[in-house]
């Protein structure tokens, strides 16, 4: 039996757990025949007063999530990692009520912002105005607090010249800006926050964890979805791993983000298959230099597939010259791949006023690294070699995995340093 509980929250139990999630299970169909067949079998078994057997899978049914345990307490930000599928929004979703849960048990306590799908329970033939009234009365705030708080949700979502036309007529982002100011000024006891924080420019993102940071203080709970490590790293202490509705792994965030990380990038794979071979070109195609090979060494030249943060490496990049080529100029472009593709690193020769010479036949070129400052993760580096403004060659896409250890799981980047006491 499937059960979804909201209690009211008792200000003077701090011990007691705002989230309770007890042996949590939810099953989907993928057929839209068969799902609509099994929901109407649903309840019709729930009007006449029977036990729907949920503990089974019926044809085409897959469990989204299974035998879930959870606590969020007071004033905890708890983190949510996994790949995509892997049944974080579906648990949001559970909690927030939005869905039920086909087995196990499920307790709240207090008030919940859903930072989910911001704007899309707004009605479109509504003004700004009337959907905020109806957001947040939904929500659990009476029509007298909402008044009350109006004017600070419109400024806010900066989006006072259009608070009186339907909602309809907003860009996305002016939607997701409202959604995002309603659910914040109900203070709530726990927020439930996913994928969210991209809403806006920068300046808006800006007053959004500006604002979060103000909830946590006054102990408002979080419950954080982001696909980012970094943003968990920075804004959780504790976090849960998932992988196909499953918990991998959960407790301290930086060794669940590591385990994460190193499931996501396949690490253990052999020093043959770190090096990355290109083909060669015929001479008649070549611009005149032909990136053949690239890879990463140690100091003694040995070949290591996998790059360790605040340790030494050397990117060599092997080519193959037509020519001679006078003050050549060598980019690397480093972007990450598991959190959302920022540019991290973008490192010339000519910049560092090291201008090339590429002498005919094969050459290495090499970019000593004293300290590799990239946190742990996947990494793509895009490379490429020019003469003035000429591009020889590109290599698009470079990748390479940083692993970690305790000095840098709580950094944005490693910061070489030593100690002394005068």
């Amino acid at each position: 039996m499937a059960y979804l509980i909201n209690e009211q929250i008792d200000t003077k139990n701090t011990t007691k757990p705002l989230i309770s999630v007890e042996n949590v299970s939810k099953k989907f169909c993928r057929n839209l025949k068969h799902s609509l067949k099994y929901g109407v079998q649903d309840i019709i078994t729930e009007i006449v007063g029977k036990n729907r057997n949920s503990q089974k899978l019926r044809k085409g049914e897959f469990w989204a999530l299974e035998n879930i345990n959870l606590q969020l307490q007071p004033g905890e930000a708890l983190g949510l990692v996994g790949a995509n599928g892997a049944g974080k929004t579906t648990l949001l979703r559970l909690i927030s009520g939005l869905i039920k849960p086909d087995t196990g048990c499920i307790r709240v306590r207090g008030r919940v912002g859903p930072l989910i799908a911001l704007g899309a329970g707004f009605n479109p033939i509504l003004t700004g105005r009337e959907n905020i009234y109806a957001n947040m009365s939904i929500l659990g705030l009476s029509t007298h607090e909402i008044t009350k708080r109006l004017q600070d949700v419109i400024d806010f979502a900066e989006i006072e010249a259009a608070i009186d036309a339907p909602v309809q007529t907003y860009s996305s982002g002016m939607a997701a800006r409202l959604g995002f100011a309603c659910a914040v000024h109900i203070q709530p006891d726990v927020l439930l926050i996913d994928e969210v924080l991209a809403v806006g420019d920068i300046k808006f993102r800006m007053k959004c964890y500006q604002k979060l940071a103000q909830l946590r203080e006054q102990g408002t709970a979080f419950i954080l979805v982001a696909h980012n490590p970094h943003v968990v790293l920075n804004v959780c202490e504790s976090s849960i791993y998932l992988a196909n509705g499953n918990i991998v792994t959960s407790g301290n965030t930086g060794d669940v983000i590591r385990t994460y990380e190193d499931d996501l990038n396949m690490v253990n794979y052999s020093d043959a298959e770190s090096i990355m071979y290109l083909p060669a070109k015929p001479e008649s195609e070549s611009m005149g230099v032909d990136v053949i090979s690239l890879c990463f060494q140690n100091h003694h030249g040995q070949v290591i597939p996998v790059l360790i943060s605040g340790e030494f490496a050397t990117l060599v990049i092997k080519c193959k010259a037509y020519k001679n080529i006078d003050n050549a100029n060598v980019g690397v472009i480093i972007s990450a791949l598991s959190g959302q593709n920022e540019r991290l690193l973008y490192i010339t020769s000519a910049s560092d006023n090291a201008l090339l010479k590429i002498a005919s036949g094969v050459v290495e070129i090499q970019m000593q690294m004293p300290y590799c400052c990239l946190l742990p993760g996947l990494y793509s580096a895009k490379i490429y070699i020019k003469q003035g403004v000429e591009s020889l060659d590109i290599v698009q896409s470079f990748r390479f995995v940083v692993k970690g250890n305790q000095v840098t799981s709580q950094s944005l980047f490693y910061q070489p340093h030593s100690w002394k006491v005068n």
